[in-house]
């Protein structure tokens, strides 16, 4: 749902949510990636928040950045012009996540906001073959 304020319906300045619609492929592309988070939780290795995230670009061996979607602008092309200039060497990919930054964080199993993932070894997981190219 989207909040939108001054409506219409009632003469008072309030705010009211609107349902968003959700296509069914869209649903199964959000339930495939967070699957396949779960997975290389489990059976991988990565790096939560932007700290650590930017370590292992600048040490090559990030393999995918994932990037809630409430990241702030500044963070978010700071992290693509990184992985822009790390795909010469490592060939890092970047997802942008559609959920926000408590949907990161709970699609990894955590119980805190994520901003940032950064994936250095997949394990069992096909998350970096399965993401669309970019």
């Amino acid at each position: 749902s989207i909040p939108y304020s001054n409506c219409v319906s009632c003469a008072l300045a309030t705010t009211h949510t609107v349902p968003v619609m959700v296509s069914k492929k869209a649903k199964k592309a959000a339930e495939s990636i967070n699957a396949r988070l779960q997975l290389v939780m489990k059976s991988g290795k990565f790096a939560l928040g932007y700290r650590q995230t930017l370590r292992n670009m600048r040490d090559g061996s990030a393999k995918l950045i994932v990037i809630a979607s409430n990241c702030p602008t500044l963070r978010k092309s700071e992290l693509e012009y990184y992985a822009m200039l790390s795909r010469k060497s490592a060939n890092t990919k970047v997802h942008l996540f559609s959920g926000s930054n408590n949907d990161l964080g709970t699609a990894c199993g955590k119980l805190f906001p994520v901003s940032t993932l950064c994936v250095t070894d997949e394990g069992d997981s096909d998350i970096i073959r399965s993401l669309p190219q970019a």
